[in-house]
Order: C-alpha cells, then sequence, then structure tokens
C-alpha cells in the first residue's frame, strides 16, 4: 500500500459520486483519446448512471473517449448478467458516444478463441505485441474486489494469476459460468488503477491488503501508473 492512495467514503452513494467526477477529470486531463476499462458490479452501475445524467454528462468528452472491458461472463451481450450489458443500460445508451470506439468483450464461439480474438484487436490498437511501461495502454482501468479477495475474473488459486504473456484469458473454473479476463500484464499498463470497494464483505480482504498481504489476486496488481483506492466505511472496516 505504500505506492496507493485511498479515499474512505461515507456511503456507496458517496463512493460512486466521488468516483464518477474523478473519471470525469482524468478524461478531461487526457490529452487525445482516453482509454477506459469498465468493470461490472454495483458501484460501477451507480457511477455510470451519474455519468450520463447532468452535470458530468456535459463534462466527459465523450468524442475522445475509448472504452473496453476488464472481465465479462461468456453470455450474449444482451443477458442480465453480461458486464456489457449493463454498462449499456447505465451509461451507453444515453451518451453521444462512437459506437466504433466501445469494444466489449466477445462472447460468441468458445472462450479460449475469443480471448485471443479480444487480445488480437487490444494489440492492433496498441501497436504492439508487448506493454511498454512508458506508453500505458489504458489511461484508468476500474476494478472490484471479491470477498475473496479476486479482481477482474482472475481468482484465487487459478493459474491465470501467473500469466505474463497472454493479455486476455478464459476462465472456465470456479465460477459457475465461464469468463473472460485481462490479466495482471495490461491491467499494470495503466497510468491509473482504481478499485471501487463498497459493503462490509470487502473489510476483510482490504484489511489484509493494508497488512502488506501479497496472495489476494487484487494485491497483486502493480500499475506502471498510479493505483487508488476508493471504499466506503463499510468496506474500510475498523
Amino acid at each position: 500500500m505504500m505506492h496507493s492512495h485511498v479515499e474512505v467514503l461515507a456511503d456507496a452513494k458517496a463512493l460512486a459520486e466521488y468516483a464518477a467526477k474523478w473519471l470525469v477529470e482524468i478524461a478531461r486531463q487526457t490529452r487525445g483519446i482516453c482509454r477506459i476499462a469498465l468493470s461490472g458490479g454495483s458501484t460501477p452501475k451507480a457511477m455510470y448512471a451519474l455519468l450520463a445524467a447532468e452535470p458530468l454528462r456535459s463534462r466527459m468528452p465523450w468524442d475522445r473517449l475509448e472504452l473496453f472491458w476488464g472481465d465479462e461472463r461468456f453470455v450474449p451481450p444482451d443477458d442480465q448478467d453480461s458486464n456489457y450489458h449493463m454498462a449499456y443500460e447505465a451509461l451507453l445508451a444515453h451518451v453521444p458516444i462512437d459506437a466504433g470506439r466501445i469494444h466489449r468483450m466477445p462472447t460468441d464461439g468458445t472462450p479460449d478463441d475469443a480471448a485471443r480474438r479480444y487480445e488480437a484487436l487490444l494489440k492492433q490498437i496498441y501497436g504492439a505485441d508487448r506493454p511498454d511501461p512508458g506508453r500505458p495502454f489504458f489511461d484508468a482501468q476500474l476494478l472490484g474486489m471479491g470477498g475473496d479477495g479476486h479482481t477482474a475474473s482472475l481468482l484465487p488459486g487459478e493459474p491465470q494469476l501467473d500469466e505474463r504473456v497472454r493479455w486476455v484469458v478464459p476462465v472456465t473454473k470456479g465460477r459457475p459460468e465461464a469468463r473472460l479476463s485481462l490479466t495482471f500484464p495490461l491491467i499494470d499498463s495503466s497510468r491509473h488503477v482504481v478499485f471501487l470497494l463498497s459493503g462490509s464483505e470487502k473489510a476483510a480482504p482490504f484489511a489484509r491488503i493494508r497488512a502488506g498481504d501479497t496472495e489476494l489476486p487484487a494485491a497483486k496488481v502493480n500499475p506502471v501508473g498510479e493505483l487508488h483506492w476508493f471504499v466506503d466505511r463499510a468496506a474500510f472496516g475498523s
């Protein structure tokens, strides 16, 4: 936690408001295209709704945004469990963003094939096969953390935690449905990584990370830029 920034907010509502305003400022300060990796979850959903409404809707430079996802359930894009679908309903359907700059994770074919296709797209956009620490892929990466310490769809004890070559991997064990997830090399290729933590079930793993635990998946995130933790009081704990 030595090189991270922690902001403690009163509750989930205050957390969503703070995160939404923060993201707008990051986008406004970024020169040229601002690449953002979105996350699923209830806190991001509340944040997306705020971004889609005034006054933040008018402040966000939608014409300079390029959107990606950190992970996705392997379900159709109109499925209620889809992270893309949630973001579309809460945000994308209500703002003037170019559809060509919305890059959802594919969920057709096999999970491995879909992961490789998304990775190929990312490498084409980036213009290289390996992340350069001096040229982060993302300007902002939004992440959550589960009660078990997982982040994106990188789960405790699973081999994807050790992946250092592939940028996108299928996750076919540990959850009821298959998923796709970015790996640490690409998550870490970010100017800003921000964890959004709300609720008391996050308090125990967050306390472990603050105490120096390096085993939880979320504790392994080490961006080339800045690491932020936006947490409500319930998630911060005592």
